[in-house]
């Protein structure tokens, strides 16, 4: 099996399918129990968190652990939105962003605040420029992607976070770095952002486990209530096992960033080199990011071709999975053409990319563009 869709989940590493069985069939105490099995999984949990804070580059106790990337996205905008309402009732977004922020800006608009969706550009990133233009003294809140999951594009969101204290305005920043969290380097420092959302399973953990950042200091609303777990801030007892994977994970990878980063470029380099060669009418769909490479063969339909590498047991995309099949809102957004997005393929890649993978994606595109008709 080739499985270069890595974007829209990653295989678990061996670290952390082991811490997770180990955490189930050892540490299996509630840490909230106050016997020695439940402080023995305490333990394990604030050894998770500081792991998970290390390569986030944060403090332990700004860490939540969630369900999920798209409950942390959930949270951040409606409970950011709540803490800021006697300020103001306008937000900045985009119209690239996934759907757990555009379902979750729906529910504000519904709720009376004003939404700016910004367009994107033609690699899929937000220009500064258009929040500066769109800043008003009551934006209280603004969201924006730090790697987009479909093209790869990287925001400026440390610039954002630099007009926003240029400009003196109380909005708070969200990034959703799901997409690129142990994939760039980044730090809240380094971004100014004041929540960040992360995800276990794009970085070698299992599903089932995210993380939302909350700068000290900002106080958020639960979105769970019930027991005190998480300091009060999420009820529900923690998933100790997916929490330890998610650690794991961390630790495998944290130490080697870059190079892993540095690796996952090279090899979206090649393919570019060599996709285009092979096929010429082959248009690149923006990027930036390393592991992410968006492509386009405009007159093929993208599920034929998905289908015709599936047989191959190349393992590919056309956007986010959680589209479910249907089209692409950032490509239209971006203002492609149908064509282009008709025929758009996600490729993704992880540090565990090899290079066969990489020449089965070609020899099957290859053979695709010779083999099917073109419409």
């Amino acid at each position: 099996m080739h499985y270069l869709d890595n974007s829209a989940t990653t295989q678990v590493c061996p670290e952390a399918a082991q811490a997770a069985l180990e955490a189930m069939t050892v540490t299996f105490g509630n840490p909230s129990s106050t016997h020695t099995a439940g402080r023995e999984a305490k333990k394990l949990l604030d050894r998770s968190r500081a792991s998970v804070a290390k390569a986030l580059g944060c403090r332990p106790e700004e860490l939540i652990f969630t369900s999920c990337g798209s409950e942390s996205d959930n949270w951040a905008l409606l409970s950011g939105a709540d803490a800021m309402r006697r300020k103001g009732k306008h937000i900045i977004s985009s119209m690239a962003e996934h759907d757990a922020i555009r379902r979750a800006l729906d529910l504000l608009e519904a709720q009376g605040y004003e939404i700016t969706r910004l367009k994107p550009d033609r690699s899929g990133a937000v220009p500064v420029s258009d929040v500066a233009a769109a800043l008003r003294e009551d934006t209280v809140l603004i969201s924006l992607m730090l790697v987009n999951n479909e093209t790869g594009a990287v925001s400026d969101i440390p610039g954002v976070a630099s007009l926003l204290k240029r400009t003196g305005s109380q909005a708070l920043l969200h990034t959703d770095a799901v997409q690129a969290f142990l994939k760039i380097p980044f730090t809240p420092a380094s971004l100014g952002a004041d929540l960040i959302s992360v995800s276990g399973h794009k970085v070698h953990a299992p599903k089932g486990v995210g993380a939302l950042y909350v700068r000290k200091g900002l106080r958020m609303k639960p979105m769970i209530v019930g027991g005190g777990q998480e300091e009060g801030r999420r009820a529900g007892t923690e998933a100790t096992a997916q929490i330890a994977a998610f650690a794991a994970a961390c630790d495998a990878a944290y130490p080697h960033l870059r190079e892993n980063a540095e690796k996952m470029r090279l090899q979206r380099e090649e393919l570019v080199r060599r996709l285009q060669a092979d096929i010429p009418e082959l248009t690149v769909i923006g990027g930036g990011a390393p592991h992410i490479l968006s492509v386009s063969l405009p007159g093929w339909r993208s599920e034929v071709l998905m289908n015709f590498l599936e047989a191959r047991e190349v393992f590919v995309s056309k956007s986010s999975a959680c589209k479910k099949g249907g089209r692409s809102h950032v490509l239209e957004a971006m203002g492609l053409d149908a064509k282009t997005i008709d025929g758009a393929l996600r490729i993704g890649l992880s540090r565990f990319t090899a290079q066969a993978d990489l020449d089965a994606l070609c020899l099957g595109l290859r053979e695709a563009r010779a083999t099917l008709a073109h419409r």
